[in-house]
């Protein structure tokens, strides 16, 4: 038999019970408690021990502070301090008679707010002034932007012409400016009636004509500030993004729409807050281009009616309480409006 045959036919070793053990077994998890399980959460090199927090002082914290105190101080004496007289009037008898000396002033707590509510001419004011605030807010903001995207549109020349018209208007005084309209809508002198044919007609005899006049005049005072903003903030939009817009196919109101008026949302906010403010205290215009309120009042809005009551009417208490109402008012639409966007998932 050949060796090879031999070697084939040689039997196998069958492992018998006490044989040496053979490979050593896969490490299993590390039981908790273990020296391999601390040695595993031991800290890293390098690792130095957790510190506490540092206070505000060690971090920096105060040092914007001491860069503001100086404005802080200028806005606390130029704001706070007269809202708080403001406040503190509204709550007291305070007539000519107090000013005068001639009476002690006298504490009437919120009598001069339940004067105020139980006045029905108070809410027939509040919700004229709502409902002009809001159309002169909104025309305000519709002609900015579309000036606004206008200008990125346009050479260079016509742009400046835009521009420093626009400035224009908004550098003019409020009684200037009012005075102007008023002489353009003469209805003896005003060349408006004579282009439009309307012979002559008083813009400021109706109700609504008025408020109407008031409101292109506002409108137009307050256009550029939201056009250059808005011109601004588009400018700082990459050029690849609105050229992407235009190779899809969208229109100029789809991509103000869906990609500018997203993008340029916090600078949409501060002008309508800016906006609202501006608006809804609207004075000289409505004093000077209605005659103070218009026939019978028809054309008061709150703050034409607080000098009414203070400096007509003496009532300096009442006309206080008004201004309050007035703040109370702007401050909840801010925030409400500044809430609804948080809501939203805006940074503001």
């Amino acid at each position: 038999m050949s060796r090879l045959s031999r070697m084939t036919d040689r039997p196998l070793p069958v492992p018998t019970p006490g044989a040496a053990p053979g490979p050593a077994p896969v490490a299993g998890p590390v039981v908790k408690g273990s020296s391999a399980g601390a040695a595993a959460k031991a800290p890293r090199p390098g690792r130095g021990p957790v510190t506490g927090r540092r206070s505000p002082l060690a971090r920096g914290g105060w040092t914007p502070w001491l860069y503001l105190a100086p404005a802080l101080v200028v806005i606390g004496g130029l704001l706070v301090y007269p809202v708080y007289q403001l406040g503190l009037i509204s709550f007291l008898e305070y007539t000519q008679a107090q000013v005068s000396g001639g009476e002690p002033t006298s504490f009437q707590g919120f009598g001069n707010y339940a004067t105020l509510f139980r006045d029905e001419q108070f809410w027939h004011v509040l919700l004229a002034t709502v409902v002009f605030a809001a159309a002169c807010v909104v025309s305000t903001l519709a002609v900015g932007c579309a000036l606004a995207v206008l200008l990125t549109r346009v050479r260079a020349v016509p742009r400046l012409a835009l521009m420093m018209a626009a400035l224009g208007a908004w550098a003019t005084p409020a009684v200037t400016g009012s005075t102007v309209w008023l002489l353009l809508f003469d209805p003896d002198f005003g060349p408006v009636n004579r282009v439009l044919g309307l012979g002559d007609h008083s813009w400021t005899y109706g109700r609504y004509s008025a408020f109407a006049l008031v409101l292109l005049e506002v409108v137009w005072c307050s256009f550029p500030f939201v056009m250059v903003t808005v011109y601004a903030g588009i400018r700082a939009v990459p050029s690849e993004v609105l050229e992407a817009a235009s190779l899809d196919g969208a229109s100029q109101w789809r991509i103000w729409r869906s990609v500018l008026a997203p993008m340029l949302r916090p600078i949409l906010v501060v002008v309508t807050i800016q906006s609202v403010i501006w608006d809804f205290k609207v004075f000289t215009q409505i004093y000077v281009m209605t005659n103070g309120g218009g026939i019978a009042g028809q054309n008061l809005v709150l703050n034409v009616y607080a000098y009414q009551k203070a400096f007509a009417s003496s009532q300096y208490g009442l006309g206080s309480a008004i201004g309050v109402v007035m703040l109370l008012i702007l401050l909840t639409v801010t925030l409400v409006y500044l809430r609804l966007l948080r809501r939203q998932g805006e940074e503001l």
